[in-house]
């Protein structure tokens, strides 16, 4: 006997377990997944309801075709939803006006069957009889049958289109926007979509750009009627603990929920392909159990740890996609590189090509009115890639190689032994040059000394907060053990000071009694090499060079 497709679905139900999913949208019946109904419900009451014609563009894995996906369920018992991905065509079916009108109206058919099967024939049969005029079709005669279906249709009719930058390279489709917008300006008088959602990476308006680079037509877009979008699609921390109590409840690993959750998030920034990475590793990669070695419940800070070490060495499309931009845009890439080792405060202004490249790619925020990295993982991602460039070439990074075997013993990283050998042979390489040089490049020469001591068993990251052009503050993990390292630049015994009173109020917060200092002085009195302070109970070990 054969099933029907509602009893395979069942039976699909309860065969399979729950998991965490990073490959395509979400399914809230076979995902672990944050709930998004509040979501749903603020763009059908902010943009849908009112008629508002918007894009959704955001960084790659965003969750956006998940989010479309349950958006068009969402809004079924009021409109006719039609939800097409311009994916399921080749490139080929949008170069000339004709190929596209009949692909497009091909998509809008079967996608509007799919979302009202108890239609009437003669509200589709206009784009019917359309799609048999193969090379004389033209986008004014597919406009009139659209229009013509909205107007015959029971429901008012919502157009979606995933993907929509994955074939906007050509000028058919900017031709296409652009009736788009003159029927939504003439929609008074004359049917046509109710609200229409187009989603992907690149900012619609950024389309020309990709055509001609003058400035006419990089700065004139067939799209300016597109309302702001300004619903957030990141996730909070209290959205993750929903999603793990839902977790817990059906495998009990006795997990403290809320430290895991808000550990996740300050990796994350709720970035949600980052998140179900993370809960996917933990769920179901075994060598995290060996990794920890009894150090910890596998969901725990430790284990997460552990799981963003994976993260950071698998190539995905996400992070290909990063680098693959980076290298084309070298403006953006040579301000990140300035944020990240030379401390630079760049404020967010969306004029900049460079921020908004990066901003809707999703890299940077705009953080109290200055750029930042988007994430934690984006962040170490980003410092690695850029070390690489130089470590096959750097001397320093080289002679941290040479010594790696004596800064590990039994199973613990001496950092201690770190910072005097990192004196000494910054000193022996580096020590001629002059302090613009060393401003520069010092904190940049630490990492590249750092990386290859830690590599493969622990990790390091950035804290954004202290960050600047004077100070960076970095937190070592290995193996289980954190190591919070200040590197400044030298700037007067008072600025001292308060570096130091800075690094132990930071000390207090990772509950730690032993913190380290590097800094790169300018005075030619300077006393070179490492030394300890006792303040109260902690202990700094503080090298200078």
């Amino acid at each position: 006997m054969f099933l029907t497709v509602a009893k395979m679905s069942e039976r699909k139900k309860q065969i399979m377990r729950k998991y965490f999913n990073t490959e395509g949208q979400c399914e809230p019946e076979e995902h672990y997944m944050v709930q998004i109904e509040e979501r749903l419900e603020r763009i059908k009451s902010l943009f849908v309801d009112r008629g508002k014609y918007f894009v959704i563009n955001k960084g790659r894995q965003y969750g956006k075709t998940t989010t479309l996906r349950a958006l068009s369920k969402y809004l079924k018992q009021e409109y006719t939803v039609v939800l097409m991905d311009f994916q399921e065509a080749g490139t080929a079916e949008f170069e000339t006006e004709a190929r596209f009108s009949i692909a497009f109206a091909k998509m809008f058919v079967k996608a509007f069957r799919k979302a009202d099967i108890n239609h009437r024939n003669e509200v589709i049969e206009p784009l019917v009889s359309f799609m048999e005029k193969f090379e004389n079709a033209t986008l004014m005669e597919l406009f009139y049958r659209l229009s013509d279906i909205c107007g015959a249709a029971d429901k008012p009719v919502i157009l979606i289109v995933d993907e929509v930058d994955s074939v906007s390279n050509n000028q058919v489709f900017v031709d296409f926007l652009a009736l788009l917008r003159s029927y939504y300006i003439a929609r008074r008088d004359t049917s046509i979509f109710h609200s229409v959602i187009l989603a992907g990476v690149y900012d619609i308006r950024d389309l020309k750009l990709k055509l001609r680079p003058d400035e006419e037509h990089r700065l004139n877009s067939p799209w300016n009627i597109a309302a702001k979008f300004t619903v957030d699609m990141d996730f909070s921390a209290g959205q993750i603990m929903g999603m793990l109590q839902e977790y817990e409840n059906d495998n009990h690993t006795g997990m403290n929920i809320e430290t895991v959750a808000e550990e996740i998030y300050d990796y994350t920034s709720g970035y949600p392909y980052l998140i179900s990475a993370i809960c996917k590793i933990l769920d179901e990669e075994p060598v995290i159990e060996s990794a920890l070695q009894n150090r910890g419940n596998i969901w725990s800070k430790e284990g997460i740890t552990e799981a963003v070490k994976m993260i950071l060495k698998e190539r995905t499309s996400l992070f290909e996609s990063m680098i693959r931009q980076i290298s084309e845009y070298p403006d953006m890439k040579k301000m990140l590189h300035a944020i990240l080792f030379q401390g630079e405060t760049v404020s967010f202004n969306p004029d900049n090509q460079a921020i908004h490249l990066a901003y809707m790619f999703g890299y940077i925020v705009d953080k109290d009115g200055n750029v930042r990295v988007a994430n934690r993982i984006f962040e170490m991602r980003l410092y690695n890639f850029f070390l690489s460039e130089d470590e096959l070439t750097s001397a320093i990074g080289s002679a941290a190689k040479r010594n790696k075997s004596r800064f590990v013993s039994g199973g613990r990283l001496n950092m201690d032994l770190v910072l005097e050998k990192f004196v000494e042979s910054f000193e022996d390489i580096y020590g001629d040059n002059d302090e613009s040089f060393i401003e520069k490049y010092g904190r940049k020469f630490f990492l590249l000394y750092l990386k290859p001591i830690i590599n493969g068993t622990g990790n390091y990251y950035i804290e954004t907060q202290t960050r600047d052009e004077r100070r960076t503050d970095i937190i070592v993990d290995y193996l289980g053990e954190q190591f919070v390292v200040e590197l400044k630049i030298w700037h007067g015994d008072e600025y001292h000071k308060r570096g130091e009173k800075q690094l132990l109020e930071y000390l207090e917060y990772y509950h730690l009694n032993k913190g380290y200092m590097i800094s790169f002085n300018f005075n030619k009195k300077k006393e070179t090499g490492s030394k300890r302070i006792v303040i109260n109970d902690k202990t700094i070990v503080e090298a200078v060079v």
